[in-house]
């Protein structure tokens, strides 16, 4: 498999990576569910480092190309027809430039959601995102905790906001970013600050007042937008040094 991968530049190694196993899983020279080589042989045959590989592989999750089972290893999903129109559509986004983009898109795409549930979310909903507030709250110390309220946070908004295709994009948007919203969102200051953020948005939305949620959001989408390209600048910083 090394030789039909080929090692990479490691100035770039994560979409670099991401995206030279992506053209190996959809040339179909490997049948679906075929286990792929463990992290550390994958990182020998590259001749980068096992957190870039790991990445790369959670980026290909996400996008539906490989299940990744823990304890067992990682699988190829599906065969090279169906996994083409994933990595046409998102296959570009793993870089750097193209994360920035995507930071700007799912901003706008948040505010928008978020001026569409003032009105149309239910008492029940407003309910349940108070309760995901509460999680947050409660677990400012356990990352994977913190980021799945955030996650079902924004996804009930989307949800409220009744409409199917921009919860389809928010929530492929959200996916994409998680790598990046876990890492900037590694301190508990940083996680205070985040639920301070949704705070103001759930106590806005409890105002039914589109123009008092599309502020918070905004204030929001700009902070989370801050911390995002930090990251992401941090990694590839990070990535030429190494």
């Amino acid at each position: 498999m090394s030789a039909a991968i080929g090692r990479v530049d490691t100035g770039t190694a994560v979409s670099a990576v991401a995206k030279r196993l992506l053209d190996y899983l959809t040339s179909g020279t490997i049948e679906p569910g075929t286990r792929l080589p463990a992290e550390r042989q994958l990182a020998s045959s590259l001749g980068i480092g096992r957190s870039a590989v790991r990445e790369a592989l959670a980026a290909l999750e996400i996008l539906g190309i490989v299940d990744v089972r823990p304890g067992s290893g990682t699988y190829l999903r599906g065969s090279a027809s169906e996994l083409l129109p994933e990595t046409l559509n998102w296959g570009l986004m793993l870089g750097a430039p193209r994360t920035k983009e995507l930071i700007a898109v799912r901003s706008q795409l948040e505010i928008f959601a978020a001026r569409l549930a003032a009105e149309l979310m239910t008492d029940a909903q407003l309910h349940q995102l108070g309760n995901h507030i509460d999680a947050m709250r409660s677990n400012l110390g356990d990352r994977t905790r913190f980021i799945e309220a955030d996650l079902k946070f924004h996804l009930l908004i989307a949800q409220a906001a009744d409409n199917q295709v921009l919860f389809d994009l928010l929530q492929s948007i959200r996916s994409l970013l998680r790598v990046w919203v876990e890492r900037g969102l590694a301190r508990e200051e940083e996680a205070q600050l985040a639920l301070d953020e949704h705070s103001r948005v759930y106590e806005a939305l409890l105002t039914r007042d589109p123009n008092a949620v599309e502020a918070a959001m905004s204030a929001h989408m700009l902070t989370a937008g801050h911390r995002l390209e930090r990251t992401l600048l941090q990694s590839t910083v990070e990535g030429v040094a190494g």
